[in-house]
């Protein structure tokens, strides 16, 4: 009996863990982040400025990120979920550069060891190729999201 509860209490306990990094980010709950560089995402480049990043549905895969003071600076995109090695203390973006050109790549949510990561585009690919030939790799900047 106590093997039944303990095994009952354990698939409990992973099914919210499910559920609350499924959920990590709730539809239109927003975080910000001054971004301070031109930046890539989708295929659209968008200005430095001020960003609100949110889930642009139930669905946590699509998210837009949109320049508070711009509202046209947008951008929706698609994201498959990425395990941290640790669970983050703070909600950060992540992007990596390759020399004057910036892609985000990663929306990281404190508390919850699940990440957005975005699939990186045919322009970064080849970018990292070409860094690649030249032993270099793409420097990473991770911003705070507040």
């Amino acid at each position: 009996m106590k093997k039944i509860l303990g095994i009952s209490v354990t698939g409990c306990l992973f099914a919210l863990m499910i559920a609350f990094a499924v959920h990590a980010q709730e539809p239109g709950a927003a975080m910000r982040a001054s971004i301070p560089f031109e930046f890539i995402v989708s295929g659209r480049t968008l200005p430095a400025g001020n960003y609100e990043v949110r889930r642009l549905s139930d669905d946590p895969m699509t998210l837009i990120i949109q320049n508070v003071d711009h509202r046209r600076s947008e951008a929706v995109f698609t994201t498959d979920s990425y395990d941290e090695s640790r669970i983050p203390s703070r909600s950060e973006i992540v992007f990596h550069r390759y020399g004057d050109t910036t892609f985000l790549s990663q929306v990281v949510t404190a508390g919850y060891q699940t990440a957005r990561e975005i699939e990186p585009s045919h322009k970064e690919k080849d970018l990292r190729r070409e860094m690649a030939s030249n032993n270099t790799k793409p420097e990473t900047v991770a911003l705070a999201l507040y």
